[in-house]
């Protein structure tokens, strides 16, 4: 059989209607592997869009029960921040009978796997849904020292947005007394330069693409070495609170 149809597991993604990077998961992953997407109406980058993200995202789900995955991944940061996590994936539980990961509880797992309670939170987001954001750490035990980013207005205009534009403002945090640095969207193309950005800035760094595959790697207890996109993936995840 062709690996890249999945022989160790094929993950169901439910991913933002206009978003470009539904394909960085694929890249971080062992051989083996096979993220399979669905899409969910998701057109501006705004709160508003945030909540509605979740709304009939059963349906949606239910697409990707039928490609025979093994574990759902609902893949929007801040939309699985609002809606709750467990909420979701209660839901998706009773609808599909799989179990799921959010996006915002894989990066908060990948911030305390890499003990990282001071951050600097690097997005495209508008200032709105870093507040949130910020209020939501705060909450957790996480602060947000400083936020740095490119507001954006829609997901095209995110993704759109070359992996240099990351690696260059990530450098405003030099000199900052950090734990690391979070970078918070799975909207944008960032996964190349993950590891470029924790040797100069000689921080760790999590991501959401990144935490988003860390944490279902785990979950499917796939112990294949995952090399080159940051040093969250040589961590062990220790549990959801």
């Amino acid at each position: 059989m062709n690996p890249g149809i999945g022989t160790l597991a094929r993950i169901g993604q439910l991913y933002p209607s206009g978003g470009l990077c539904d394909h960085e998961p694929q890249l971080m992953v062992p051989e083996g592997v096979r993220f399979v997407t669905t899409r969910v109406p998701f057109r501006k980058t705004s709160l508003e869009d945030d909540r509605k993200f979740s709304e009939g995202l059963e349906g949606h789900a239910q697409l990707l029960v039928d490609a025979g995955v093994d574990l759902l991944a609902i893949n929007c940061t801040a939309a699985t921040l609002l809606a709750g996590p467990k909420v979701l994936r209660k839901r998706l539980l009773d609808t599909t009978g799989l179990d799921s990961v959010t996006t915002i509880e894989a990066v908060v797992a990948g911030c305390r796997a890499q003990n990282m309670r001071r951050i600097g939170l690097l997005t495209p987001y508008p200032e709105e849904v870093i507040e949130v954001e910020r209020e939501y750490f705060a909450g957790l035990g996480i602060e947000v020292i400083s936020a740095l980013g490119r507001p954006c207005t829609t997901p095209v205009e995110q993704g759109s947005l070359p992996a240099q534009t990351w690696l260059d403002l990530a450098q405003g945090f030099r000199g900052m007394a950090l734990d690391g640095v979070l970078i918070s969207c799975a909207g944008i193309q960032v996964a190349e330069v993950l590891a470029t950005i924790e040797a100069q800035l000689e921080l760790p760094v999590v991501s959401s693409n990144q935490a988003l595959v860390w944490m279902c790697l785990q979950r499917l207890r796939i112990e294949r070495e995952v090399r080159g996109f940051g040093s969250l993936f040589t961590k062990t995840l220790a549990g959801i609170e």
